[in-house]
């Protein structure tokens, strides 16, 4: 039986997104496909972000010898950058592992482990399409916050607005980890590359 892993990430933290849709419907397909899912990584994280840790890990699972199939909801669960997602869709290929996007019914390689010619040509197309779509976006909340402040709008957070602790503690999942698994806060703030009165901030608020 094939082995599978589940890699399903939504873009922020909190009741409003959720995995659990992801997972439910790629396990599905794995149990219709006759695939065993042997790993599931969940993840809360923009996928313009460099490091995402489960990411990383399901990776690292593959690439071990751990499943042959990667399962995924859609192309952009992967990430935000089309060159990123190329990249780990070349990596795995090469090692014999295939990808499958699930909003489009793509594999990237055959049944018979042959590339599948198709997929990365469609990757290509609907990453650039997805990034050209994203620079329109931010071209418009531009020009628009642009007008506001010509108009003499006020842009920015109100006065004494401050996040809760629950998403001032989203932003460092990595530096709570690692107080977790003993590091000094000097030395956190090393690995994790902030500043020292981060971690104490995160390590107070823990508290």
């Amino acid at each position: 039986m094939s082995k599978a892993v589940i890699y399903a990430r939504v873009s922020s933290v909190g009741e409003r997104q959720s995995t659990e849709r992801q997972v439910a419907d790629l396990t599905r397909y794995a149990e219709a496909s006759g695939m065993e899912v042997v790993a599931v990584y969940e993840e809360q994280a923009s996928g313009a972000k460099a490091d995402r840790e489960q990411l990383d890990e399901c990776l690292a699972f593959l690439k071990g010898g751990g499943a042959d199939t990667l399962l995924v909801s859609e192309l952009s669960r992967l990430g935000r950058s089309l060159r990123k997602v190329l990249e780990i869709i070349d990596d795995l290929t090469d090692r014999g592992i295939n990808i499958y996007f699930q909003d489009h019914g793509m594999n990237t390689l055959r049944k018979d482990g042959s590339r599948n010619p198709v997929t990365k040509m469609l990757v290509s197309m609907l990453g650039s399409f997805a990034e050209m779509e994203r620079d329109q976006i931010a071209y418009r909340l531009n020009s628009g916050r642009q007008l506001a402040i010509e108009k003499g709008v006020k842009m920015g957070r109100k006065v004494g607005y401050r996040l809760s602790e629950k998403e001032f503690l989203a932003k460092y999942p990595k530096v709570i980890r690692k107080l977790k698994e003993g590091y000094s806060i000097r030395e956190t703030a090393k690995v994790c590359e902030v500043s020292v009165s981060t971690v104490q901030k995160v390590k107070s608020t823990l508290k």
